[in-house]
């Protein structure tokens, strides 16, 4: 049995921020998922950069990150990559997406995403999970908190999906589908300062009103992320250890 071999669909650009101190969002998030023994590769399929159809089946599993981009978008890279998630599914590959990857995995089965109808959520938002055998045998708490940033969401997906988790502004938090791929709309691999800093950028950038950036800091000083639960819940889908 060869080692494992994961690869990240990196659907953004990395800030300076995060580069200098992470080693950009695949840094990030092979800190929160990586073990030793294992092969990680990224593919920028917000550039273009795609892994060909003979590599596919090397990998055990496929991490989508969050993006700039909205996931109900129609660039060429996007579609792309619905072709490429279709094709995961197929193969039952293990599949992990976050934020925009949540969204454009729950497109690519069928649903529909937009702009959440509630406005930002930017923060320490508390997540409530649904009854599932996962927790169950994860021993999760029934309401985890975790970092998040989007204006987008899953509107809808298809019966045969299983939605997971909610909150007080997001109807689909988290859902499975089948027992190869998950969604999270939150970002269990965001820290507190990775947030700050996307705040000021979404501020300097005129994304965001000022009050909301001062509402989501103010909350941040006062709330903790689950981190180490996520994290948990996250490696235990991806390596087939549910």
């Amino acid at each position: 049995m060869g080692s494992k071999k994961f690869a990240v669909l990196h659907c953004a650009d990395d800030s300076d921020y995060v580069k200098k101190l992470y080693g950009g969002y695949f840094g990030i998030f092979v800190r929160m998922l990586g073990e030793e023994g294992e092969t990680w590769d990224v593919y920028k399929v917000a550039k273009e950069e795609f892994p060909e159809d003979n590599e596919i089946g090397e990998y055990d599993g496929f991490v989508i990150t969050g993006s700039c981009s909205d996931a109900h978008g129609n660039e060429l890279w996007i579609s792309k990559l619905v072709a490429l998630l279709k094709k995961l599914d197929a193969m039952k590959k293990k599949v992990l997406g976050i934020c925009f990857g949540h969204q454009i995995m729950g497109r690519a089965l069928g649903g529909k995403t937009g702009r959440a109808t509630s406005g930002w959520d930017i923060g320490v938002t508390q997540v409530h999970l649904q009854p599932s055998k996962i927790f169950n045998s994860l021993k999760m708490s029934a309401s985890l908190s975790v970092i998040e940033c989007h204006q987008d969401e899953v509107w809808e997906l298809p019966p045969n999906v299983e939605i997971m988790a909610q909150s007080n502004k997001t109807r689909i938090e988290m859902f499975k589908y089948g027992d190869h791929i998950m969604g999270i709309q939150g970002h269990p691999e965001y820290t507190k300062d990775i947030l700050l800093n996307i705040i000021d950028r979404l501020l300097n950038h005129n994304l965001i009103e000022e009050s909301l950036a001062e509402e989501a800091k103010s909350k941040l000083e006062t709330s903790e992320p689950d981190s180490e639960a996520w994290k948990k819940l996250c490696t235990s889908f991806l390596k087939g250890k549910l």
